[in-house]
């Protein structure tokens, strides 16, 4: 029980970057020693930790730092190199485990690698302990009054607090706001993870999993979680995260080293709880690339080591809750205690497994195959693989080689070709098709593909004739009111259900009709301020809205309705746990489209962003099973386009806006990315849509 717990100390403190094994024979050889508060530590000529309890270090009179459970100190700690200058003074009473020189010297005989990787660890630490060691440095060599301090002021919630340097976000913060877990803060309008400690004054607001970042920060501590345990079930299984399907993520199994997928995945999923039961740590570690490419090496993931080839850094900032390490991408839990709802299982198809991150959804998720795109999704990958494209390192190495006008030209192909099978469905369809329903969320590249349809629809002989959801709005004052008192755009409730009833029963019927128009500037239906529209014998009627799918669309039996969900599906992976996000894509592609185009700011899309992410998980995304078809918007390359201007329309958004902390993230996400000129676009992609120079007419 002793070895267990200075175990799990090395784990979170100085040996954090080793295995399991190399920290228990570490602990087998150290003795337990207990002081009581208020007394001085003794002079140790070896290598001490802090069990449990509190400790200060002080210069003379003046307390320097507050060491916490699993901190190093002795001759050979962190601190030693100031040890003749500083003593420890026991705040509450302690249990310290030590390492004494005789037993080192043992120690090296037996296990002489784990000596010299217990040597690397030490200036890694101190790597991470810089700012602290740079003010205790100006503290003990006298420097200027106001150069020195022990604490920091810290508003939080308008309060004004004072703490003590290195104190983590965790102990001042509240476990629970409103029932929900404190997962994250923003600190100064930057998200930090609650473990980082504070060197500075600053103001701080908690992230819950309210919020669509809170709730990223949520899932992907999940992700990291579930790799975790297919390691301690067996280091040999390799996995690999895959696009999110509903309310899970897709798990690859790179190589299931034997096991059948139920069995892994209850085993996984038993490990995770496990974890959360012991409520692990999340760490944060920088160290440079060369160690960074070497861990992922060592891991067998050659997808961030291929994109560390090309980072512009040199550290890295890794996070781990074991002994599996992964880019921070987002900052992550502290702990695995707040994760409480999840459930793994194997998929019913295909080498996979599922994740999800809400155990109570899991119903509505129930396989890929279900939500039919998932085939599409699969085809995708495996077309991306044929070209060696798995990742962002192995895109960055194809831009940077110059070749990816090719790229670019079979991706625009793989789009026509889909779009060309969709309307081959359509017109081979039984009964025949009279309506398309063209449904999406937002800045998914309906306009554009609605436009390339109707071409290859043409090509197939059938007349498309459009009509847009948006100009069956009731009049603004009778729009229903959300629970916030706004008007509601997005309901269903919103439209003119009776009106929109009776035209399309006309129409399809044979009758002409003069279809409705919504002015939005006076907030006016028009019921019949549209075209006139009559369907021929070979028209088809296309209607685009994001309520296009809702089964209460007030379609007759018989009607012929052809439905079709559009969205970027897929995205490359970062590394094995971290991948772009598709809604991250969409809120850029909305960014260039809106500041380029239309004159709004980063800065009101990203305020906005929210509101339209309720609306879609409300309106749109509950329905996307019941289409016929799916149109996957995504391309390779359009976030090494996009980043041509979303890198300076980002930084334009103030330090002190609420879109700050979100703009933050994004700048950094695309700084992975190598750039690509908007010329290599052709005028006909998706892309166009958002970026200018289209040659259709919008």
């Amino acid at each position: 029980m002793r070895n267990l717990i200075i175990k799990d100390c090395l784990a979170q403190g100085i040996f954090s970057t080793l295995s399991d094994a190399e920290r228990e024979a570490i602990a087998a050889c150290m003795s337990v020693v207990r002081i009581s508060a208020g007394k001085e530590v003794p002079s140790s000529t070896g290598f001490c930790v802090l069990l449990s309890g509190e400790l200060a270090a002080c210069h003379g009179s003046r307390e320097i730092a507050i060491l916490s459970r699993g901190e190093a100190f002795g001759a050979w700690g962190i601190w030693g190199w100031m040890q003749p200058r500083l003593t420890m003074h026991v705040v509450s009473d302690a249990e310290i485990a030590i390492l004494d020189e005789d037993t080192f010297k043992n120690l090296i005989g037996t296990h002489p690698e784990l000596a010299i990787r217990m040597m690397h660890a030490v200036p890694e630490r101190v790597d991470s302990h810089l700012e602290e060691i740079s003010q205790i440095i100006l503290s003990i060599y006298n420097a200027p009054a106001n150069n020195m301090r022990s604490t920091v002021n810290i508003n939080i919630g308008g309060e004004e607090r004072t703490v003590r340097i290195g104190t983590p976000l965790l102990s001042i913060l509240p476990r629970e706001i409103d029932g929900l877990p404190v997962i994250s803060a923003l600190f100064n309008n930057k998200n930090i993870s609650l473990n980082r400690p504070l060197y500075t004054s600053g103001r701080v607001e908690p992230i819950t999993t309210k919020g669509l970042e809170g709730r990223m920060i949520y899932r992907q501590s999940l992700v990291l979680l579930a790799v975790e345990a297919a390691h301690i079930v067996d280091p040999e299984v390799k996995l690999r995260v895959g696009p999110s399907v509903g309310y899970a993520y897709i798990i690859e199994v790179i190589d299931a080293h034997g096991h059948d997928l139920n069995t892994l995945a209850e085993k996984m999923d038993a490990e995770m709880h496990r974890l959360v039961e012991e409520d692990v740590v999340f760490r944060r570690d920088y160290c440079s690339l060369d160690e960074a490419r070497a861990r992922f090496t060592a891991q067998g993931w050659t997808d961030a080591v291929r994109l560390l080839k090309k980072y512009r850094s040199s550290s890295v900032a890794l996070v781990s809750c074991g002994e599996v390490y992964a880019m921070e991408i987002v900052p992550l839990v502290a702990s695995a205690g707040v994760l409480k709802s999840f459930y793994v299982r194997a998929a019913a198809e295909n080498n996979e497994l599922l994740l999800f991150h809400n155990s109570d959804e899991r119903l509505k998720t129930e396989n890929p195959a279900r939500l039919n795109y998932g085939t599409l999704v699969k085809q995708h990958d495996t077309w991306l693989r044929g070209l060696g494209l798995t990742s962002v390192g192995a895109f960055n190495d194809l831009a940077v080689s110059g070749d990816v006008d090719d790229l670019i030209r079979v991706s625009e192909g793989f789009h026509e070709k889909r779009i060309s099978q969709i309307a081959d469905q359509i017109l081979n369809h039984v009964p025949r098709v009279k309506v398309i329903c063209i449904a999406g969320p937002s800045s998914s590249g309906k306009t554009t593909f609605l436009k390339r349809l109707s071409i290859q629809l043409q090509v197939n002989g059938l007349m498309p004739k459009c009509i847009s959801l948006d100009d069956y709005y009731v009049d603004r004052e009778r729009t229903v009111r959300d629970e916030n008192g706004e008007y509601d755009f997005e309901a269903f409730e919103a439209l003119d259900i009776p009106l929109l009833g009776e035209h399309l029963h006309d129409l399809i019927h044979g009758k002409t009709v003069k279809t409705a128009h919504y002015d939005f500037k006076s907030g006016k239906s028009i019921h019949d301020g549209g075209p006139q529209i009559t369907l021929g014998e070979n028209d088809v009627l296309l209607l685009e809205g994001i309520h296009g799918l809702n089964p209460r669309m007030p379609f007759e039996q018989g009607d012929g309705v052809f439905r079709i969900f559009i969205n970027p599906m897929t995205s490359l992976p970062l590394d094995n746990v971290n991948r772009v996000s598709a809604s991250d894509i969409r809120l850029l592609r909305r960014i260039v489209r809106d500041r380029y185009t239309r004159g709004i700011t980063a800065e009101s899309n990203i305020m906005r962003w929210p509101s339209v992410r309720r609306g879609e998980i409300k309106h749109i995304f509950p329905y996307q099973h019941l289409a016929d078809a799916f149109f996957n918007t995504s391309l390779v390359y359009e976030l090494a386009v996009l980043k041509v201007y979303a890198e300076r329309y980002l930084l334009e958004v103030p330090e002190d806006s609420p879109a700050q902390p979100i703009s933050f993230r994004l700048r950094r996400l695309i700084d992975k990315i190598v750039a690509i000129y908007p010329e290599y676009v052709p005028p006909t992609s998706i892309l166009r849509e958002f970026v200018g120079g289209s040659s259709f007419k919008y």
